[in-house]
């Protein structure tokens, strides 16, 4: 079963040795349609909405807050409301959002490479270097560790469940998330 989070931030318990928690918040969804597992979910992201999407909601008959839509697997049979038994009763999840983007990265930042020395008329500080072979194979192999987009990736990460507030649906997971506070993701219950 999937469910669309927001990422809160990060916290710690309160026993003793403390435990590192990300907090994830669990969006208000309903579910539209479901077919064979599947189901189309609406949900809302804060943002103003098109008249495309105005269309959509009057075919679900939705409140005007739900302005997203979404395919997920449920545990639903019939449209309504989502189905959180699963999550209240798990122990792992798996946690999939995008990272932090940083843009264009030197190889420095984005791989880790040492760099030459600071001063005393050297040209080669924080580059690259040489990438060139000799004559076979006369090209540039594939993979290289090279600068460039760094972040802005899917990461998908296994979580233990520390706490689950069903009142409030927020979800206390050991260890860290991928991504910004506040980030939208999708959080399945592992087997």
């Amino acid at each position: 079963m999937e469910y669309i989070v927001e990422k809160i931030g990060m916290s710690r318990t309160v026993s003793v040795p403390a435990i590192p928690v990300t907090l994830l918040k669990l969006i208000d969804t309903k579910v539209c349609e479901v077919t064979d597992g599947t189901a189309i979910v609406a949900y809302g992201s804060g943002k103003k909405m098109n008249k495309a999407i105005e269309g959509k909601q009057k075919k679900y008959s939705l409140e005007a807050n739900f302005n997203r839509f979404a395919t997920v697997t449920v545990a639903n049979t019939e449209a309504g409301a989502i189905d959180l038994t699963p999550i209240a009763e798990a122990k792992v999840i798996k946690t999939s959002m995008i990272t932090k983007g940083r843009g264009f990265a030197g190889v420095v930042k984005r791989w880790n490479f040492g760099g030459g020395p600071g001063s005393h008329g050297h040209r080669f500080h924080r580059t690259g270097g040489s990438i060139g072979n000799c004559e076979w194979p006369g090209r540039v192999m594939k993979g290289r560790k090279m600068a460039g987009q760094m972040g802005n990736v899917k990461i998908t990460v296994k979580n233990e469940i520390v706490s689950y507030d069903a009142e409030n649906g927020i979800l206390a997971v050991k260890g860290s998330v991928p991504g910004a506070n506040g980030g939208l993701g999708r959080i399945k219950v592992a087997r």
